[in-house]
């Protein structure tokens, strides 16, 4: 058996006969020694041919090919100019380092392709020695050539990235949950070192952003209490309510709280002013992330909201990811520990993961909630793929698979049948139709508008233009008022 090993370089490929193969496929160890030892490994590898890259753009498309397992058309050509033809006698075996472009090479050429075994000894050992095996090849022009095609593979795989568009939503629901816990630890700090001051303020104002927004009101309330009207109007303002201003300011002035220095309340006053910043900022994030949601998974998030639609593309790691699981996965996803611990211990595995924080199933009576999960699971991957794979975004599909899971909660209470799903299905698909002509007629009336206003400017500047030329190329006559009055003056001097 003759073995050809393939090694993809960024400089070009480069195809090696392996001597006395089965000697060698016994030794594995021995390799794994002279694979550091070049003047060793040089007598169990020899050079068949070695083709360069055209460019770094041919290098490029090479290893994209690659790196998908596509045989390009240079590395076909390459292969069946260099490949030794196996005989009766000798059976001739490629061994490459993948097994993607290995299946490819034996499907499209016809070559016994191995990549296990020696092979990736050999390969390792090709890789290390690979300047002194090449001639002409130095050091130097090796590294420049693998620095510069990883930066373009790597800029290219940036660019191109399919999930570019869904980082933006994991980063920003990893986001918003960093600051939910950062602001609940703020404001308990806050709440803790204000009720020294003024205790009766945590009982009378519960909510984290209103209690850091009162507290910079009201400062020290001995003061504060002074201009009392003021006081009642800015918490109402901030409170909404005025039963609950009146009772802060009764609270105030029979406080038990201790006296504070100024320098507390300044520093005080500094951290609630960024406990008030954080929490806006939150909101404006929350606008950001369900904007991004209803572009990017409409359907997902018409059907089970904004923020669990998120996570579940978040803890999936995109929306391709999330549409490729099953409904049984997307049931139970973050649930991956209880999961676990259920089958070491041969208990009763989780019902729901982050789909526990949708409506339907809090809804939902204690005997049906792992039923309306399960049920959950299945619209939701539907959703997903919808989204994923749709190239013109609609949330007519969420509606209507929320639709479902509504009339599913009522079956389950009433026992109201609800409609079958082929039927649903049909009636999205015709909305969506409706939808996608209307848009396109409005497209159309778009364009035409345009056409017609650049017309029109075209006829204008051309107009302006001929006008421009007419008086250029005639003298210039003077107006006739002035003619008239040239006239008048010489009828007066026949007279005279």
């Amino acid at each position: 058996m003759q073995v050809v090993v393939l090694f993809e370089h960024a400089s070009g490929y480069a195809l090696f006969k392996v001597k006395e193969f089965e000697e060698v496929s016994m030794f594995i160890p021995q390799v794994e020694r002279a694979a550091m030892d070049g003047n060793k490994f040089q007598t169990m590898v020899q050079l068949i041919a070695f083709a360069p890259f055209k460019s770094g753009t041919n290098a490029l498309d090479n290893i994209n090919s690659i790196s998908e397992g596509i045989v390009h058309e240079d590395l076909q050509v390459f292969l069946e100019t260099n490949v030794p033809k196996s005989t009766k006698k000798s059976k001739v075996v490629l061994g490459v380092s993948d097994s993607k472009i290995g299946a490819s090479i034996q499907e499209l050429l016809g070559f016994s392709v191995q990549h296990t075994d020696v092979v990736p000894e050999v390969i390792r050992g090709i890789r290390y020695n690979f300047h002194t095996l090449i001639k002409g090849l130095s050091t130097q022009a090796m590294g420049s050539a693998e620095c510069s095609l990883g930066r373009s593979y790597s800029r290219s795989k940036v660019k191109f990235n399919v999930n570019r568009a869904d980082n933006m939503i994991i980063q920003s629901i990893s986001l918003v949950d960093q600051l939910d816990k950062d602001i609940n630890t703020f404001a308990m700090r806050l709440r803790e070192w204000y009720s020294y001051h003024f205790p009766e303020l945590v009982k009378i104002v519960n909510d984290n952003y209103l209690y850091a927004k009162v507290a910079k009101v009201i400062k020290n309330r001995k003061e504060s209490i002074d201009n009392e009207e003021d006081l009642v109007e800015t918490l109402e303002q901030i409170l909404m309510d005025s039963g609950k201003a009146q009772a802060i300011i009764s609270a105030a002035k029979t406080s038990m709280g201790m006296d504070i220095s100024e320098i507390d309340l300044i520093n005080i006053e500094m951290f609630t002013s960024k406990v008030i910043s954080l929490a806006e900022y939150r909101k404006q994030l929350m606008e950001y992330l369900i904007s991004r949601m209803h572009n990017i998974a409409p359907n997902l998030a018409t059907l089970i909201g904004e923020t669990v639609g998120a996570r579940l593309i978040s803890h999936a790691g995109s929306l391709m990811n999330l549409a490729k699981y099953p409904a049984s996965t997307v049931q139970i996803l973050g649930a991956e520990k209880a999961l676990f611990r259920a089958l070491k211990t041969r208990g009763n595995t989780p019902k729901y993961g982050l789909i526990f924080h949708s409506t339907f199933i809090g809804r939902a009576g204690a005997k049906n909630k792992g039923r309306i999960s399960r049920f959950l699971a299945n619209k939701c991957s539907i959703a997903a793929r919808i989204d994923c794979f749709n190239e013109f975004p609609t949330d007519v599909f969420g509606s209507k698979l929320k639709e479902q899971v509504e009339d599913r909660l009522k079956f389950f209470e009433s026992g109201n049948i609800p409609k079958k799903n082929i039927d649903v299905m049909k009636e999205a698909i015709e909305e969506a139709k409706t939808l996608l002509e209307s848009s396109a007629k409005k497209k159309k009336k778009k364009k035409r508008k345009k056409d017609a206003d650049n017309d029109e400017e075209l006829n204008n500047t051309l107009n302006g233009d001929n006008e421009e030329v007419e008086t250029n190329g005639q003298p210039e006559e003077e107006p006739p008022t002035k003619k008239q009055k040239k006239k008048k003056r010489k009828s007066k001097e026949a007279d005279e």
